[in-house]
């Protein structure tokens, strides 16, 4: 059947008369800021404190719009004896936008957590050459990045944060240790003083309970001691040579 004439016209007449009964949401911008989802890519933010110039994000960037410069500095060790180590130093961590596609590889393959999506838009210039920006406008954005969003109630606590709190925790913990040790060691002064005052007093009373009362600590007298070697004198000594034989008593030579 072929199509009446005029069916299209009709059909394009009908969205507009539909359209024109719904109520406009035309968002007054730049006067209104839109509502922007919570994972809008807008820019990339840098939390430098993070980064250890690893080099992951330049190196796995399909477009290679992303600048690091570095120097390497000795840090001295941590106890006596140790070995001194080198550290990388961040000099420079530029993003080109006019090259960036938002892909977010950079983000994902960060492994210490240094950049972040912000969903700030507006950053456009005159100039394509201005559109490369340094760490400190990075930075800047990191602040606009928003808070993760909340995790279900049956979810394990992130390591990250599990890690903070115990960190947070024994530091708590030396700052307590530290505040106490000036009044336990006041403490102790105090009890020693008072046992050296005391310690004259006492020794008198207990030499006028020695000199009443027998000491038992001694071993007595009468007892043999038998910590030292007993001698048997019921046999001769191998050493000493053997007595001269006894004369015969006279009454047995009467008898004979």
């Amino acid at each position: 059947m072929p199509p009446i004439p005029g069916s299209g016209l009709a059909k394009g007449l009908a969205v507009t008369l539909r359209t024109m009964t719904k109520k406009t949401v035309t968002e007054q911008y730049p006067d209104a800021q839109p509502e922007l989802p919570p994972r809008t890519r807008g820019v990339i933010g840098l939390f430098e404190e993070n980064c250890t110039v690893c080099m992951l994000c330049a190196r796995e960037c399909p477009d290679w719009c992303i600048y690091i410069d570095s120097h390497k500095e000795t840090v001295p060790a941590a106890t006596p004896g140790g070995r001194d180590r080198s550290r990388n130093v961040l000099d420079r961590f530029a993003i080109d936008f006019s090259l960036c596609m938002y892909c977010g590889i950079c983000i994902e393959v960060c492994p210490f957590d240094a950049l972040f999506w912000s969903p700030e838009f507006e950053y456009s210039e005159t100039d394509i050459r201005d559109l490369t920006h340094e760490r400190d406008k990075l930075r800047e954005w990191m602040w606009t990045v928003p808070a993760p969003p909340a995790l279900d109630p049956g979810a394990e606590e992130p390591k990250e944060l599990a890690a903070a709190r115990k960190t947070a925790d024994k530091l708590a913990a030396q700052q307590e240790t530290a505040r106490q040790e000036p009044a336990q060691a006041t403490e102790r002064h105090a009890d020693d003083q008072a046992r050296a005052a005391e310690r004259p007093t006492r020794a008198m009373g207990d030499s006028k309970q020695q000199t009443d009362q027998p000491r038992t600590d001694q071993p007595r007298t009468d007892q043999p001691r038998t910590d030292q070697p007993r001698t048997d004198h019921s046999r001769p000594d191998q050493n000493q040579p053997n007595p001269s034989p006894k004369p015969d008593r006279p009454e047995q030579e009467g008898r004979e």
